[in-house]
């Protein structure tokens, strides 16, 4: 049976019962990560939100041992479906250059904050760099 290790959440971040990560064996399971600053503080506007969930994966993945170019599945919920074609000029800028994760994108209702514009969630290798 591998070895599970879950990252919490950074210390003084409210945020609800769950594990930010989870390593299972060679992958790390990334939860949905929406666009809270170092404060918890959730950033104004898409722009704002998308880098601070793209900074906060990544600081996820450095401290497992991972990284952008090991990703394999990505997840992206947006709220409004006018935000799609800025996310694909984003998205391509931040985890780019190709090839890029499989990736599905949904526009959704609601996110738990009714100001939460974006949430990323992903799956991602173990490099062992």
């Amino acid at each position: 049976m591998p070895d599970i290790k879950h990252f919490a959440p950074p210390a003084g971040i409210k945020a609800p019962p769950l594990s930010f990560a989870t390593r299972v064996g060679d992958l790390i399971f990334v939860s949905g990560i929406p666009g809270f600053d170092d404060k918890g503080a959730l950033a104004d506007g898409f722009e704002a939100q998308f880098g601070f969930v793209v900074a906060n994966i990544r600081r996820i993945l450095d401290e497992a041992g991972s990284s952008f170019r090991d990703l394999v599945k990505v997840n992206v919920l947006l709220t409004r479906a006018a935000d799609v074609a800025t996310m694909n000029v984003l998205y391509a800028s931040a985890f780019g250059p190709a090839p890029y994760p499989a990736r599905t994108t949904c526009v959704v209702q609601a996110l738990p904050d009714p100001k939460m514009l974006i949430e990323i969630e992903c799956v991602a290798q173990i490099s062992g760099r």
